[in-house]
Parts: structure tokens; sequence; C-alpha cells
């Protein structure tokens, strides 16, 4: 393995596309680098390409050309494990990732899973259920917290292997005000590198600085999010549309 280094970005996608089996061409030649502790919004229409390149990360999807490199690891058979602890993927629905009685047994499961025991394992769920504000519902099964609480624990399932990136699909979807506010108040003070699949433009404004468009397969604009969504006729181009009334430099 090489080792990696400062200088070295989170992720390095250089000309992937990908058919799937059916012949349908998803992507078309994607290249994308995320630096270390960016925080970058991934913006697109339904169909555009963004699940498929998201499964590239981690390897759930191979077989494309190109390649995907992970802080400088290369995304291949056999650095699957490691790639996968690296790559922390926290879907839209909680209740995909969180299956154990308690909410420290779905923390530790990953660690555990990866050989971490005792008292070590104790303290890195501890610090991972402190990094979202959940430390206190430890012992509470998930299917008693509300929908904003299990996002949490759900991110917090990925911060106890310290993963490289953070994937975020959809995170703001389904949550009331609150509960929105208090999720990016987190992911704020994260550490890590975030990459958000998202459609709700004013939170990736609010969060991620930079903001890619894959449209169609490629990659059609890059840049700071909130020229990208004051270019109005980008914004159309590629099916991407503001709340009513919602002007960007309002968060800007």
């Amino acid at each position: 393995m090489t080792p990696s280094t400062a200088s070295t970005p989170s992720l390095d996608v250089r000309g992937l596309a990908y058919a799937y089996p059916d012949g349908h061409q998803a992507l078309f030649g994607v290249d994308l680098t995320v630096g270390r502790g960016e925080r970058v919004a991934l913006l697109g229409p339904n169909g555009a390409g963004k699940t498929t390149l998201v499964l590239h990360l981690n390897g759930i999807l191979t077989g494309g050309a190109g390649s995907v490199a992970v802080a400088g690891l290369p995304v291949a058979k056999k650095n699957l494990a490691e790639i996968r602890r690296r790559v922390g993927i926290v879907f839209q629905d909680p209740d995909d990732q969180l299956f154990m009685p308690t909410v420290r047994e779905d923390v530790a499961f990953g660690p555990a899973a990866a050989g971490i025991r005792g008292a070590e394992l104790e303290a890195v769920v501890r610090r991972a259920l402190e990094r979202v504000g959940m430390a206190e519902f430890a012992d509470r099964p998930p299917h008693h917290l509300s929908f904003g609480q299990r996002r949490r624990v759900a991110v917090a399932t990925v911060l106890a292997m310290e993963p490289e990136i953070l994937v975020l699909d959809e995170p703001s979807s389904n949550l009331d005000p609150a509960s929105r506010r208090e999720l990016a108040d987190i992911l704020r003070s994260l550490d890590v590198t975030v990459l958000m699949v998202t459609h709700d433009l004013p939170y990736a404004l609010e969060l991620c600085p930079r903001s890619v468009i894959l449209s169609e397969g490629v990659i059609a604009e890059d840049g700071p999010t909130a020229a990208i969504l004051s270019d109005e006729e980008l914004m159309a181009r590629h099916r991407l549309e503001l709340p009513y009334g919602f002007v960007p430099s309002s968060v800007a």
C-alpha cells in the first residue's frame, strides 16, 4: 500500500466511464479531484450518473474504463477492504444502515468487524457518538429515535471507521428545520472530506464551498457553489432549480 501524504487528494477520478450490463452508458469519462478536507456538493438531475459515480468510490461497481483512487490507494479488488473503510457512505434512509438492537451496537458493528475489541472499541463508539451529539442515546433502540436522530446515528456508524471521505446521499431529506440545522452544524465540525449528493441546493450552498454538476454522465461544471447557483442559464440547462424566492447570496 502506498502511504498517504498531506498532498495526496482524498479522491482522484480519472477518465471514469461505465456501461451497465444492459448497455446503458451511465458515465462517459469523468475526471474529478477532491482535496483533503474539502466539502463538495455533487449536483445534477435524476439519471445524470451520480449514483453510478458514488458506487465506484468504494468498489461496489467495478469494471469500467478509467481509474479511481482514494487517498492515493487505487480502488481495486485487492484493496477493497481498506477502500470501504476509507469511503463511508451515509444512505438517504438511515434505516438501511441501522439494524442492531441498540445505537451502541450499531456504531460498534464496523469497528468490531475490523477487529477492535474491549476498551478500545468502547472509546471508538463513544467518540463517534459524541461527534454527532448522540452519546446519551447509546443504549436506545434505534427505532425509538426520531428520523433526524437516526440519521445522526447513521453518520456515527461511518465516522467510527475513521473514513477518509464521508459520502452523504441527500442528507437533508425528510428532516424538520431544527434537525436540518443540527446536521449542518455537525457536518461543518467534522475534519473529514465530504462529498454530498443532493438536490437541496440551499443546503449545498450552506455547507459546500465547491459544487460539481454531473449531467448526462460527464462533469458539466465545477466551481464555487454560489457562482454555479447564480448562473440561471447553466441551472436551467441541467434541470436544477432553486426554491422560489431563494437568492444564492442570502447564504453565501
